[in-house]
Parts: C-alpha cells; sequence; structure tokens
C-alpha cells in the first residue's frame, strides 16, 4: 500500500479511533468567521400541556416535554413561556374564546394543546392521544388530529404531531421523525446503530464482530450504504435494507473501497477505491453495477458527497500536497478547488438545501473545527469552537442543524448543532466511542 494511500486511510477517524489525516503541525491560517442569520422569524407558540385520560401518570408530561423540545429544535417556533405572560396552564377545549385572546394579545400567535390516555375498550398498553392547535392570524382552531398506538411509541406520537406543526406553518416536512445512523464501538468490533434523532432508542443493526464503517443513507431510508472490513486487508462496499436486515455487497474491487455516498435519485453510487494503487473516486450504477472512474491524478481522493440536484460531486483531495475540498461534475469533468482557507480541510457534506457544503477545517490554533463554505467558495463560516477533535459533519434534512462527531468531553460521541453555531445537544451517552453519523432524509 502506497504512502498516500496510507495518509488517506488515517483521515478516516473511525479506522484509528480519534482523528484525522495525520494529526501534523501546521501553519493553517485563520478560518474565516461570519454570523449567520435565521431564514424566517419565529413564530412564537404555546404549549398548554397535554391532560391525562386515564393513561399511566407520566404519560402526559412525557408528550409535552418531547413536543416542547421538538419544537425547540425545529428553529421553526419560538417557544412561549405561558404562565411568566399571564396565561395560566389549565385544561382547555377547542371553543376557550377567552384564553385564545388573552395569548393572542401576549403576542403567541400558536397555541397546542391535548389529552392523552388509554383507548376505550383496549388493552393496557394501547393508547391515543388527541391533539389541538388554535391560530391567532385566523382566530380559529385550525387543526385537531388523533393518533393511536402503545406505550413504546408515545415519542413516536408527539415527534409525529411536532412534525405536522412544522408542515402546517412551512410546507416542509419536520425532522422530529428523522434517524442518525453512527458507528458505535461494541467490544472489540466497531458496529452501525441507529437512532431518533434527538439520541433515544439506538438500536444496533450489524453485528460482525470487526469492522463496519462510513455508513450513509439512500434516499428513501430504507437502506444504509457502509464499508465493512472482512479483514484488516480487504474493504467491501455492502448495502442493508433496515426492514429485514437483508445485506448484501456492492462493490468488492481489489484493494480498499471507502466513503460510499448514494445519489439523490439512488441510481448511483459514489465511493473511493484503491483498486490500481492510488486513491480515487468512481461511480457505480447501481441498476448496471457498472463502475465509471471519475478521478486520475497521482494524489488521493476520497470522501464524495453529492449535490442536491445530482449534478456534481464534492470530495476530498491531497493533489496540492495537503487535504483539501474540491467540486467536479458527475462524470468527472470541470474539477475545482473549494477550499483555500489552511492546510486542512476535508470531510464535505453537502448541504440539502444546496448552498453550503459543511468539511472539517483545521484552525490556526491546530484545532479540527466543522466548517461551511458556500459552493462558489465566497462565504465561509467556522460552525464549532472549543477543545476537541469535531469530525463527520451530516445535515439534518431541513439544513439548519448539523450532526458531528466530538472528542470534546474527552470520549468521542455525537453531537448536533445549528448551523450558526448555537444550540450545541450531546445526543450520544452510552460507550467509549461514538462516531461517523449520518442524518436520514426526512420522512
Amino acid at each position: 500500500m502506497n504512502r498516500v494511500i496510507i495518509g488517506l486511510m488515517i483521515a478516516l477517524c473511525v479506522v484509528v479511533g480519534a482523528g484525522l489525516f495525520g494529526i501534523l503541525d501546521s501553519r493553517a491560517t485563520d478560518v474565516f468567521l461570519e454570523a449567520t442569520r435565521p431564514d424566517f422569524q419565529k413564530i412564537p407558540i404555546g404549549v398548554f400541556g397535554f391532560q391525562n385520560g386515564g393513561g399511566p401518570e407520566w404519560l402526559g408530561g412525557r408528550i409535552e416535554e418531547v413536543l416542547k423540545a421538538d419544537l425547540q429544535r425545529s428553529l421553526v417556533f419560538s417557544l412561549v413561556d405561558l404562565p411568566a405572560i399571564g396565561v395560566k396552564a389549565r385544561e382547555v377545549s377547542t371553543t376557550d374564546k377567552a384564553i385564545f385572546k388573552q395569548a393572542a394579545e401576549n403576542g403567541v400567535s400558536v397555541l397546542v394543546w391535548g389529552k392523552s390516555g388509554q383507548k376505550n375498550g383496549s388493552k393496557e398498553s394501547e393508547l391515543l392521544m388527541d391533539g389541538f392547535v388554535y391560530d391567532s392570524g385566523s382566530d380559529e382552531v385550525v387543526g385537531g388530529k388523533r393518533y393511536v398506538g402503545s406505550t413504546s411509541v408515545v415519542r413516536l406520537m408527539a415527534h409525529r404531531f411536532a412534525d405536522e406543526l412544522v408542515f402546517r406553518y412551512t410546507g416542509e416536512p419536520g425532522i422530529a421523525r428523522t434517524k442518525i445512523v453512527y458507528v458505535a464501538e461494541h467490544g472489540n468490533a466497531r458496529e452501525l446503530f441507529v437512532m431518533d434523532y434527538d439520541g433515544y432508542e439506538p438500536k444496533q443493526i450489524t453485528a460482525d464482530g470487526f469492522l463496519n464503517l462510513m455508513p450513509r443513507w439512500s434516499p428513501d431510508r430504507r437502506f444504509i450504504v457502509f464499508t465493512a472490513y472482512r479483514s484488516r486487508n480487504t474493504q467491501d462496499i455492502d448495502i442493508l435494507e433496515l426492514a429485514t436486515g437483508k445485506r448484501w455487497t456492492l462493490v468488492s474491487m481489489a484493494g480498499l473501497n471507502i466513503t460510499p455516498a448514494l445519489s439523490p435519485d439512488g441510481n448511483f453510487l459514489a465511493f473511493a477505491s484503491s483498486q490500481d494503487g492510488n486513491s480515487e473516486i468512481y461511480k457505480l450504477d447501481t441498476r448496471t453495477k457498472t463502475p465509471q472512474r471519475l478521478t486520475v491524478n497521482q494524489g488521493g481522493d476520497l470522501s464524495p458527497t453529492w449535490s442536491p440536484t445530482g449534478r456534481e460531486i464534492a470530495f476530498t483531495s491531497d493533489r496540492g500536497g495537503a487535504p483539501q475540498v474540491f467540486i467536479m461534475s458527475a462524470d468527472g469533468s470541470n474539477v475545482r478547488r473549494l477550499t483555500y482557507e489552511g492546510d486542512y480541510n476535508a470531510a464535505p457534506a453537502w448541504s440539502p438545501r444546496g448552498n453550503w457544503i459543511a468539511y472539517v477545517c483545521r484552525t490556526a490554533q491546530r484545532l479540527y473545527k466543522i466548517c461551511t463554505v458556500s459552493p462558489d467558495g465566497q462565504k465561509r463560516v467556522q460552525v464549532t469552537t472549543g477543545p476537541g477533535i469535531d469530525d463527520s459533519p451530516s445535515w439534518s434534512p431541513d439544513g439548519r442543524h448539523i450532526t458531528f462527531s466530538s472528542t470534546v468531553d474527552g470520549k468521542s460521541h455525537i453531537y448536533m448543532v445549528d448551523t450558526d453555531g448555537k444550540g450545541l445537544e450531546r445526543i450520544t451517552f452510552g460507550g467509549t466511542h461514538n462516531s461517523s453519523p449520518s442524518w436520514s432524509p426526512a420522512l
């Protein structure tokens, strides 16, 4: 294996357990910082709570807790403390005109409340949840939803209600029911896990006892593509169907086959392979299984990420002597360098709106942080700050958040952050090493 490939493999933090492209001394310049502003004014929303109609004692409180957290993370709504403005929390009906007027006069645009309890004539584990929405603009109750499920899906019912509120006021899908796939240390192995977007209910989906790395979602959320290490010298790219657990190999070329990424239509898989002795970007037609080599140079290329249109691919290359982010057309033409600030920029991830590319940047203080850059290279933002190594950025489907792994707390864990650097939240707590997150598309 030549020196370039070894250097590129060091870049993959999940392989070496800690870091990025060999953590070397540098004379990196400062990363350009720019404040970002929200796309629109947040909608003031008040949540009265969910009255318990005979279910478990924790039911109403759990629904309210999850719903409020979802609405806060959506960045669409601004939660209003109703008691602080004199609106007392109590049981509300759809005809409470006086309390609706009081809330509206205090600047609350939307009121949400509900009821929850055991379904009549059902087993104890069968529950229902009613959610209601009052809109001050139209001065009417504009939504009423009923959800039926068991105690095991209470969080999902609250997530669904939150997503429907986001859709009602933005026309876009919410992210509360999205998932994150990631790599976790499991014994002496690295296995793949899937969890809710807020870190709850992690589930193991591979059990090979060796290394399964670099997972990415299919556009329809049905599949996960990833690098599977059959041995220390053989790496294939596998695909796993989540619903059935069925798994098969997509790429088994000689050498290393790493960093897979499916195109937005699912018809092509971009990946890096060293079958010709040097790590290059390839594109596989998933229908015909025909591979096409896209890059040809003496440097190492890896970590492809598709633009939302599928017309371009961003990737990492050290063809200039140090890792930088490049962009090319999906057929391999029109290659151009994107990043110039600093001597280390890698692991790009294209935003779902197409207006930013997130990547790992090294600052003048030799810290590895998450940065974003516009596809024309004109705007650059350092998103994360502080100690620790931040790595493997992946966008939420609404383009308002980034998930990534970080060693800020000593061990590698998964975090999410708003794209303006606010709202940092750790979402994994168990285990000794959690890394390489990938955020699913929305439902």
